[in-house]
């Protein structure tokens, strides 16, 4: 891949004129209340950070399914020279696989279907950078975990298909982002096949998103025409070499727009239609900001091909310049500032049996404040004992190193027997709460039964498992045997009935339920317990031991509503102590 500098003829300090109406509904939307409003980004009289914890990047990747996700994470990899050969999603053959889907099913389907972590570090102009990567699942079905682990990054990256633009899933994932007023870069991927006009994808993400977008790159060609990209932030153009899908950047200095050397590179009509559409660029679009950016109000977009390493590097050096430091966390009885001296952390994920020889969990922590290290006892907040954190790991998807120490902003997994569950804070003593992490409530209900009748109990032990790691909700309900699971989208039965089976050797077999929806009930002790006795054909209990209503109608919730006043029925319950 060829690179070429090139220098810009407008004068430095030339105000880059902004003519769009902005459109801010961010302070005006009203917040669901298991969403805690996030910090101001910008604390005008913050001391800087330390600077390993001001070296630190924690951002997700989202989008919808097939934008190109874990193609990205692959390139990131790979850049980051964390492997030496970027992996396919969908792999023939002797190609490698890619790192971060690791399960069974993410291989055979191509798809993600679980949240995976990557820390590796990153060379800048001036200095390293420590990336603490996660993929989440695009597909709506897992959208839950993908929530749960927005709560743990400071910023997001996404990414969106240059021929279909923003779709459905980008959309609402965007909303999470925007409740927490996470700083989003934009990565529009797959220019190498026939995309939509620069300014159309531009225009649509502006109105469909209400932001506004500023271009970091600008593409040259379209499809089989792509050849490269103009770097509007440090002027210079980049060049696309299709033939070595791995092969990092080299770099050619030119002088100007006018230099010769520049026709040999870029056909003559692509380069006049190059210069019409940035001097339109130039005067119609803002220039990059980066309050506007960490406040969450404005997006710079990258173009490229990710599955051809093309735009990856201009992207994470985006990040690794713009992108926010480690940032206050909030927490009950007061929010937690990542240059304390004092190691706190959060549980944001759990994930079971991700090493198939052995029954472990791993809990990943997001570390909030202070300098851990390898040994340390930190207390566990919700049963208010101390556990000595001897093997911590660092992740690259499945694969894991021990960690010697971990930095606000890093994140950690803690191998347990199940402890340690979402929601749950780790400190030097301090009892705190950490807020906002959400459990929805599911929209599909299902009853589940093992193959063979005499392995019920090994089923039970099977459903709590996956029921602490969120990957379903399990209701056990207060009339009759068995056990009702809830999910929010159908691949998530697939995926469980796959799982227990590999990792338990049980079959087991999903019937229809009679139910349609579940809300958890909270109230006065003695208004509840005049529900739960009343209704005890439609009342079951979570895995925490919480009431939880069953519904079969809307009219089912209505009638409560309507007799039991003093009782709130809620479609999400906050996860923490």
């Amino acid at each position: 891949m060829t690179r070429l500098l090139l220098f810009s003829r407008q004068e430095a300090g030339t105000p880059t004129p902004n003519i769009l109406p902005t459109q801010r509904p961010i302070a005006a939307r009203t917040r669901p209340a298991y969403i805690a409003q996030m910090p101001d980004t910008q604390i005008p009289n913050r001391p800087p950070l330390p600077p390993e914890i001001g070296r630190r990047r924690t951002f997700a990747i989202i989008s919808h399914p097939d934008a190109g996700k874990t193609t990205l994470t692959e390139k990131f990899l790979l850049y980051g020279g964390a492997i030496q050969m970027a992996g396919q999603v969908r792999a023939k053959g002797e190609a490698r696989r890619t790192r971060s889907d690791f399960m069974k099913m993410e291989q055979d389907r191509g798809i993600s279907v679980s949240a995976s972590a990557m820390s590796f570090d990153f060379a800048g102009k001036d200095r390293e950078f420590r990336f603490n990567l996660v993929d989440t699942p695009g597909h709506s079905d897992f959208s839950e975990d993908t929530y749960r682990t927005l709560t743990a990054v400071d910023a997001a990256v996404m990414v969106i298909d240059g021929a279909k633009g923003v779709e459905s899933q980008t959309q609402k994932l965007f909303e999470v982002c925007r409740m927490r007023d996470l700083p989003i870069l934009t990565f529009c991927n797959k220019m190498d096949r026939e995309s939509r006009d620069t300014f159309e994808i531009i225009d649509e993400i502006q109105e469909n998103l209400a932001i506004d977008v500023t271009p970091a790159s600008w593409p040259i060609g379209v499809g089989r025409e792509f050849i490269g990209c103009y770097d509007l932030l440090h002027d210079r153009l980049e060049l696309m070499d299709r033939a070595d899908r791995n092969k990092v950047a080299e770099t050619i200095r030119i002088s100007g727009l006018d230099d010769p050397k520049l026709a040999q590179h870029v056909p003559a009509e692509l380069l006049d239609k190059l210069r019409e559409e940035l001097e339109m660029a130039r005067e119609l679009l803002p220039a990059m900001d980066r309050d506007a950016f960490l406040e969450g109000s404005l997006t710079p977009i990258w173009f490229g091909s990710a599955i051809n390493s093309f735009g990856v590097q201009e992207l994470m050096t985006g990040i690794a310049e713009f992108g926010p430091e480690p940032q206050p966390q909030r927490a009950e009885p007061r929010q937690i500032s990542p240059d304390e001296t004092a190691v706190t952390g959060f549980v944001f994920k759990v994930q079971a049996n991700m090493d198939p020889k052995h029954r472990d969990r791993v809990a990943f922590v997001r570390m909030a404040s202070g300098h851990f290290q390898r040994g340390m006892k930190l207390t566990h907040v919700r049963s208010k004992k101390q556990m000595a954190i001897s093997n911590p790991v660092l992740f690259l998807a499945a694969d894991r190193e021990l960690a010697e120490e971990a930095w606000a902003g890093d994140i950690i997994g803690i191998p347990n027997h199940g402890q340690l569950r979402i929601g749950d804070a780790l400190t030097e003593g301090e009892a705190l709460r950490f807020t906002g992490i959400p459990s929805f409530a599911p929209e599909l209900l299902q009853g589940v039964r093992a193959g063979d009748p005499m392995k019920a109990k090994h089923l039970e032990k099977a459903l709590m498992q996956f029921a602490e790691e969120g990957a379903a909700k399990v209701f056990k309900p207060a009339i009759g045997s068995g056990f009702i699971v809830g999910v929010v989208g159908q691949l998530q039965f697939e995926v469980l009935a796959s799982r227990i089976e590999l990792e338990y050797g049980l079959p087991v077999r999903f019937d229809q339920s009679q139910f349609q929806s579940a809300r958890w009930l909270s109230g006065a002790k003695d208004a509840v317990e005049g529900v739960v006795a009343k209704n005890p054909q439609h009342i079951a209990h979570d895995n925490d031991g919480d009431p939880v209503f069953l519904t079969r109608l809307q009219w089912d919730i209505d009638r409560i509503e309507r007799d039991h006043p003093a009782v709130t029925l809620s479609a999400t319950k906050e996860m923490m102590v």
